[in-house]
C-alpha cells in the first residue's frame, strides 16, 4: 500500500509517517515507481506506536517495541528492552501517583482550613458588632 492508504488505515497523517520514517521507526521502502510502499506489518508497527503513545510513552520509548515486532515477536513487548521500558514507565507512573496524592492532600487541607475560616467569619458576623465577612477577592459578601 502507499503512504496515503497506510496513514488512513492507521488513523494518522502522511507527515507523521514521514517523521517516523526519518526517526527509523518505519521502514523506508520504495517501489520501482519511487513511491513509498508499505504492508500489513508496517500497519502493525504503527498501531503499536500509537497504542504506546496513547498510554503516555514518548516516541523514543516505542523504539524497543518496534524492534521487538521486527524481530518477529507477535506483541512487540516480550523482548528484554521492551520489558525494561515497561518497568521504567511503571516507576514514573508510581512517582506521579505519589506526587498527585501529596497535592491532593494539600488541597484537601487548604479546603478544610478555608471552610473553618469561612465558618469563623460567619459566626463572628452574627455577633453584634462583629466583623462583616469580606471576600478574599476584595469584595464584601453581603
Amino acid at each position: 500500500m502507499r503512504i496515503g492508504e497506510l496513514a488512513a488505515r492507521a488513523g494518522t497523517t502522511t507527515r507523521t509517517l514521514r517523521y517516523y520514517e526519518s526517526r527509523g521507526l518505519l521502514p523506508a521502502r520504495r517501489g520501482e515507481n519511487g513511491y513509498r510502499t508499505y504492508d500489513e506489518h508496517d500497519l502493525r508497527l504503527l498501531r503499536q506506536i500509537r497504542t504506546l503513545q496513547d498510554f503516555g510513552f514518548d516516541l523514543e520509548e516505542t523504539r524497543p517495541f518496534v524492534e521487538c515486532l521486527r524481530a518477529g515477536h507477535p506483541e512487540g513487548d516480550a523482548c528484554p528492552a521492551s520489558l525494561d521500558v515497561y518497568r521504567r514507565k511503571l516507576g514514573e507512573l508510581d512517582a506521579l501517583i505519589g506526587e498527585l496524592r501529596s497535592v491532593r492532600a494539600q488541597v484537601g487541607e487548604q479546603l478544610a482550613r478555608a471552610e473553618r475560616a469561612r465558618d469563623a467569619l460567619a459566626a463572628d458576623a452574627e455577633v453584634p458588632g462583629g466583623p462583616e465577612p469580606v471576600c478574599e477577592l476584595g469584595g464584601r459578601t453581603r
